[in-house]
């Protein structure tokens, strides 16, 4: 009798199959995480744009609260020159550029003139890959959510969600 080197057709098959079942198993565990670290990421987003908000409102008080995101951002080179009422350095240049984790982030402000005294601000997942949740924000500085069924247009709307912990 010959000893036989190596494995035969079956063991190789019984290995590839236990192989995809671990991975069919895996894998929406992992876009599942991923999905939930989005969100994670898009609701502190939204709570550093309104602490950004709010810190603006108070360094300019004759402009209120900022009239778009990217205020509240850097220049593209940077901060070199210091803060001002276009860029006002709070926030980096990421996030100021509406994009981050797979959210889309836009703020402004809401009122007729200056000092402008309310803002809005949300972030909607890109695609439902990214997030399967909206997050807005207001001069409350509370963040709220709800799944991307209706379309959060206004301040009001956001206030009418509900807010994450309750």
């Amino acid at each position: 009798m010959r000893k036989q080197k190596g494995f035969s057709l079956i063991e190789l098959l019984i290995v590839v199959a236990i192989i995809l079942i671990i991975a069919a198993i895996a894998i929406p565990n992992l876009l599942r995480a991923r999905i939930a670290a989005n969100e994670s990421s898009a609701a502190a987003s939204i709570r550093t744009i309104g602490t950004a908000e709010l810190s603006y409102a108070n360094a300019y008080p004759s402009v209120g609260y900022p009239a778009t995101l990217d205020v509240l951002g850097p220049v593209n080179s940077g901060c070199t020159a210091g803060p001002a009422v276009g860029h006002a350095c709070i926030i980096d240049l990421v996030l100021s550029s509406g994009t981050k984790s797979g959210y889309t982030f836009t703020a402004v402000q809401v009122g007729a003139a200056a000092p402008f005294t309310q803002f809005f601000s949300l972030a909607r997942p890109v695609s439902t890959s990214t997030g399967v949740k909206d997050f807005c924000g207001t001069d409350d500085n509370v963040v709220r959510y709800q799944t991307p069924d209706g379309a959060v247009a206004d301040r009001a709307a956001c206030l009418a969600l509900t807010a994450i912990g309750q």
